[in-house]
């Protein structure tokens, strides 16, 4: 199995970067993203780091969006036209013409299109910078077949996963690179017969998320008689599977906390009504509830990548989560936490209670995460993604440099 130490090598990412390395081209990046503020969610985190990374590296950007403030990291953002799905009124997709698309890109004329987790708005852009001989790299992200299966069944959501499936296919195989985030995703990709497909895994922040974040009097307010306090960070959502956690309501020997929102809250609140629901948090709020936990547990089988449980194990907190998806590559079962068999709700329930009887193994599988992420900070990870864009682009025409695109 890969593991998150692994990933370090395989992807080619220095355990430090200078803060104040200088690019060695100036890029202009196009950003085109399906998700972004004020949804939060995965998608949206990797595009502020993405943002953030190119300002700091001194390159150029606009971001196109459903959503957004008129600017991000600096750069503008426009807004593109966007509609909610009416069976998750969280998750909107864009719906942008191609006109419009080739009015943004022979303005900015950027070096490369950034396309963030594709779907709708990504394959109008994809068609318009191929028009354009733009070269493209596609963020592989979200499960669009996994979602159309869990949310509309066979013949649901715009044709149901089989579309989904054809859609995945047009959008990354016209793209001249596509990033995904773990070996689970690049299989997912292979089984598409999707080329072109390299690991690009994503990064963490180690200072918001780190050990010493701990907070006491918060412990002692979620976990009152000094109970195994298990928390889990993310959407509150049908896919994530959180029903699971009902194995571990009643049991007097947990405190649930849930950390975000989303369509199932409320269901949630009547399974679990023990438990604490946080709302969504931010900053340092976030490093405090990450730290404060013992134990840090996903329950959704068709995560990408996970960043939640990467951001526990920076904190210094084993991980239980299913034995599937990113997860595979996060977890070191045995060593950083446990990996169970998705879907087992008593299987999850097994390794908690191990986890409750041995906190000396507790802490260790905390120390050990926190050492597997180390070399994984988001600027690490981004100037690798930066070396994506040049790579791209110099395959395109590679004897002329870094031309504009007309």
């Amino acid at each position: 199995m890969l593991t998150i130490r692994d990933m370090s090598s395989v992807v080619g990412l220095p355990p430090t970067v200078p803060a104040t390395a200088a690019p060695s081209r100036r890029l202009r990046v196009l950003v085109v993203t399906e998700s972004f503020l004020p949804q939060v969610n995965g998608v949206t985190n990797s595009v502020r780091r993405v943002l953030e990374h190119l300002r700091e590296r001194g390159h150029e950007a606009e971001l196109v969006a459903p959503t957004g403030p008129p600017t991000y990291a600096g750069f503008p953002v426009t807004r593109a036209r966007g509609a909610s799905l009416p069976f998750y009124r969280d998750f909107r997709i864009g719906l942008e013409t191609r006109r419009r698309l080739r009015a943004v890109m022979d303005r900015f004329r950027p070096d490369v299109v950034h396309l963030a987790s594709p779907a709708t708005l990504g394959y109008q852009a994809i068609k318009v910078a191929t028009e354009r001989g733009i070269p493209t790299v596609a963020i592989y992200q979200t499960d669009l077949v996994g979602f159309a299966q869990r949310y509309a069944g066979p013949l649901g959501l715009f044709g149901g996963a089989t579309a989904m499936a054809a859609l995945t296919r047009k959008i990354h195989c016209a793209a001249d690179r596509t990033l995904a985030p773990s070996t689970a995703s690049l299989a997912q990709l292979d089984g598409l017969s999707i080329p072109r497909t390299e690991l690009w895994p994503r990064g963490v922040d180690l200072i918001g998320f780190h050990p010493s974040r701990i907070d006491h009097d918060l412990r002692a307010r979620l976990a009152p008689r000094g109970q195994l306090l298990v928390g889990y960070v993310g959407r509150l959502a049908a896919e994530k599977e959180l029903e699971l956690l009902t194995h571990l309501a009643g049991d007097d020997r947990y405190a649930l906390v849930l950390v975000g929102g989303g369509p199932e809250e409320q269901r949630l609140r009547s399974l679990l009504p023990g438990a604490t629901f946080t709302g969504t948090l931010h900053g340092d709020e976030l490093g405090a509830v990450y730290a404060s936990l013992d134990v840090f547990v996903h329950t959704g089988r068709h995560e990408t990548f996970c960043q939640s449980a990467q951001e526990a194990m920076a904190s210094g907190v084993p991980v239980v989560a299913p034995n599937s998806g990113g997860p595979v590559d996060l977890v070191s079962s045995g060593v950083t936490g446990y990996l169970y068999r998705p879907g087992d709700g008593d299987d999850l329930a097994a390794y908690l209670a191990r986890l409750h009887a041995d906190p000396v193994m507790r802490r260790r599988m905390g120390r050990e995460g926190r050492v597997a992420v180390n070399a994984r900070s988001w600027q690490a990870v981004n100037d690798r993604l930066i070396e994506h864009y040049t790579e791209v682009i110099e395959a395109r025409l590679p004897r002329q440099g870094f031309p504009r695109a007309a």
